[in-house]
């Protein structure tokens, strides 16, 4: 049973390793910092409209999946539903400051199994039977590992040796 899992741990293995070194690594784009000042940031309805415009210039699918907002680095990030694209911005002016490639996202897809129903467009049960029968092989290679290493010495204490 171990055998057809292996490539299951394997890709966990190596994934985690990237997931882990994200920012050391450089799988995710830099957070650039702009002036914190005080003043009014644009709207989120504008980032949104800020970020679909680029995309629509790339001639990539427009739909933000979430904004994630660092008022401490003045920056504003769109992000996208159907690809791995990011879109910072300035928080206070709305000027693009970079649209880059979000590798972190797409290897932590990997890593549990949702890439295939991101293309697929399936409902995570992909995501839920690849987790299950990579965490009940582990289970299973655990406890198996666990009885190969005590029962013989158990049976050697029951023999006196």
């Amino acid at each position: 049973m171990g055998v057809p899992l292996i490539v299951f741990f394997f890709i966990i293995g190596i994934t985690s390793v990237l997931l882990a070194w994200k920012k050391k690594a450089e799988l995710l784009p830099p957070t650039l910092q702009t002036s914190v000042e005080d003043g009014s940031w644009i709207l989120p309805a504008q980032m949104i409209q800020i970020g679909e415009g680029e995309m629509r210039k790339m001639g990539r699918d427009p739909e933000v999946d979430r904004i994630d907002i660092r008022p401490d680095k003045g920056v504003a990030k769109v992000t996208f539903k159907t690809h791995f694209t990011e879109v910072q911005l300035d928080g206070l002016s709305g000027e693009v400051l970079s649209i880059e490639t979000r590798h972190s996202d797409w290897i932590e897809k990997v890593h549990d199994g949702s890439i295939v129903d991101f293309y697929l467009g399936g409902d995570e049960a992909t995501k839920l039977t690849y987790s299950t029968l990579t965490a009940m092989g582990l289970i299973l290679m655990s406890l198996s590992g666990f009885y190969l290493w005590y029962y013989p010495k158990l049976i050697r204490k029951i023999k006196g040796r």
